[in-house]
């Protein structure tokens, strides 16, 4: 590693091109290789976007699963896509690289989607219809297991193949820029704010379109134009080849993590030195010696100082690990407490996915003739997502900035802390919402607008413009500087977490209720007491919260909230966070 200016990026040797040969870059990367690969994000965002933000509507409606089933359904589709882009970063860095690992992820990809479009387009894959009266008295019947066999295969292929395109498709675009080269530097920085637009583009298509599609023609064609469109990209991603610039892999982070853990773990039994600097490369350490989480000092321990000569090899590099390494993994712990309270946050965003939608199936969609379908909604949380990201950078950063005095503006734990209050708001409105909704049907039999919706996905969109910055510039800021890919990582977990844990109170609620508060008739339910429950599970989150931000000890950064949101916006629902576009950080211990 060479450092440059604010910039840390790799030697000329861990890049080549189509045939490892250092790169000729007047014949690689650049904008045509770039191009090529936003294409892939775009299709990515197509398919998922477009199946998650309707799929509840489909169990229901046409395979007849109970509401409670159907929610964790997609939530934990979503969860897992999360939890794999975690996995796929891991086994990029470690073996394939990232280009290999994304044209092996979509094809995945374009797979699963192409068994999702010939699952819902055969008739032998789904119950038999059910009319309202049958609807109303639960006589319809379900999907067996065989004809849910397939959709899951889909399901999960495309996470699969999703979580692999989320975790590295944004680095493999930024290998195509030279940040030690002035221009090559200032393209990068349009390719962020191109990939962010190819992530806003893809998400409103499905939204929209898409959705639209899936209601009035069919779903069939819908996820047709999602497999065709991935098809597609990976036959552009493969055309590319010869322009590409390719990272060599050089090893997982996490590879250390585990080391260190498995090394103190192994010398538990061992004394700790009167003195650290007796411990391995103590002097040579790059991160300084902290006191906190002592025990993880074993791993560092020389049981026998012959061994040293053999650090290098193979052999010797599991005997012993290094003060540095040691405390790296020492700061990875650090941000768990903060972590564990973020995932919270995305157990109310995915309400919107689920039972929000559920919720405007049963109001009115209609605008003149034209019938809004119930997952279109969604544009509601993208539209004020880009609002807010873009208040956030031009007018709220400088106005704090003013009166704090930080040029950040605000502390990225402060915007977790806001994003975490307007998620609490969101709950209470929708609970609001939806005990009016359920009264103006039974007691008036009238429908309320399906626009009585829109402040809860306005709330939750404008938590996440503050709690997905503030987490990300959180877990870049703070974690060592070779572990910011892996700390991305961890945040993307984060998501995973979050949509796992509404799958799991789901459950809970929905047995210990006896399925009282969750129906698939909601105005037989009584879906704002969960909402109400969530807003409660959210104060008390909000309360640990305060304690461990108040706990938290800063690092002191040589970069602004302004340079995050401008070069790492890119992995705002999708990438990953590569160590050359973060400035290189100052510790202060």
């Amino acid at each position: 590693m060479v450092s440059t200016g604010a910039h840390v990026v790799d030697d000329d040797a861990t890049i080549v091109d189509f045939r490892g040969n250092p790169v000729d870059k007047s014949r690689t990367g650049g904008w045509l290789a770039a191009g090529l690969i936003l294409g892939t994000e775009l299709s990515e965002r197509i398919c998922v976007v477009g199946i998650s933000m309707n799929l509840v509507t489909y169990l229901v409606g046409d395979l007849h699963l109970p509401a409670s089933k159907s929610a964790n359904i997609v939530t934990n589709f979503l969860g897992s896509l999360n939890l794999l882009a975690f996995l796929a970063g891991f086994i990029a860095d470690a073996k394939l690289g990232r280009c290999m690992t994304v044209v092996i992820s979509a094809a995945i990809t374009a797979l699963g989607v192409t068994l999702l479009t010939i699952n819902t387009s055969l008739s032998s894959m789904k119950p038999p219809p059910c009319d309202d009266y049958r609807r109303q008295h639960h006589e319809c019947v379900t999907a067996s297991g065989k004809q849910l066999a397939m959709l899951y295969t889909a399901l999960y292929a495309i996470a699969l193949g999703g979580g692999g395109i989320k975790a590295n498709v944004s680095g493999f675009g930024s290998d195509q820029f030279d940040v030690r080269d002035p221009k090559e530097e200032k393209a990068m920085v349009f390719f962020f704010s191109r990939f962010y637009f190819c992530v806003s583009l893809g998400s409103l298509f499905a939204v929209t379109i898409l959705v639209y599609i899936q209601d009035n023609v069919g779903r069939e064609w819908a996820y047709g134009i999602s497999a065709t469109t991935m098809v597609v990209a990976v036959l552009v991603l493969l055309g590319g080849s010869l322009v590409y610039r390719y990272k060599k892999p050089r090893g997982s982070p996490l590879t250390v993590i585990w080391k260190v853990i498995y090394l103190a773990w192994k010398n538990r039994n061992l004394s700790l030195p009167s003195d650290p600097s007796l411990l391995n490369q103590y002097h040579n350490a790059t991160v300084p010696y902290t006191q906190r989480f002592r025990c993880l000092d074993k791993a560092a321990v020389i049981p026998d100082p012959s061994d040293v000569e053999g650090v290098e090899g193979d052999r010797g590099a599991w005997k012993f690990t290094t003060v540095t390494q040691v405390e790296e993994v020492k700061m990875v712990l650090k941000l768990l407490p903060i972590w564990s309270t973020c995932i919270l946050f995305w157990t109310v965003y995915s309400q919107m996915t689920t039972f929000s939608v559920e919720q405007a199936t049963f109001m009115d969609r209609n605008v003149g003739s034209f019938v809004i379908p119930s997952g279109s909604l969604s544009f509601f949380l993208f539209i004020t997502i880009l609002l807010f990201t873009s208040l956030n950078e031009k007018l709220l950063v400088p106005l704090a900035r003013k009166f704090t005095g930080m040029v950040q503006g605000i502390t990225s734990l402060q915007r977790v802390g806001v994003g975490l209050i307007f998620s609490m708001m969101a709950m209470v409105a929708a609970a609001i919402v939806e005990k009016q909704r359920r009264e103006a049907t039974i007691r008036h039999q009238t429908k309320m607008s399906v626009f009585f919706l829109v402040p809860q996905y306005f709330l939750v969109g404008a938590g996440e413009a503050f709690a997905y910055v503030g987490q990300l510039e959180f877990f870049i800021r703070e974690a060592p500087e070779r572990m910011k890919s892996m700390s991305t990582g961890l945040f993307l977990t984060t998501l995973s977490m979050g949509f796992f844990l509404s799958s799991l109170l789901v459950s809970l609620v929905d047995k210990a209720t006896k399925g009282a508060w969750i129906k698939n008739n909601l105005n037989k339910g009584r879906l704002e007491y969960f909402y109400l429950m969530l807003a409660v599970l959210g104060v008390l989150n909000f309360l640990v919260f305060l304690v461990f931000a108040r706990r938290h000890q800063y690092k002191v950064q040589s970069y602004t909230s302004d340079q995050v949101l401008e070069k790492d916006v890119d992995i705002r629902r999708n990438g990953s966070v590569e160590l050359e576009q973060v400035p290189k950080s100052v510790d202060a211990q």
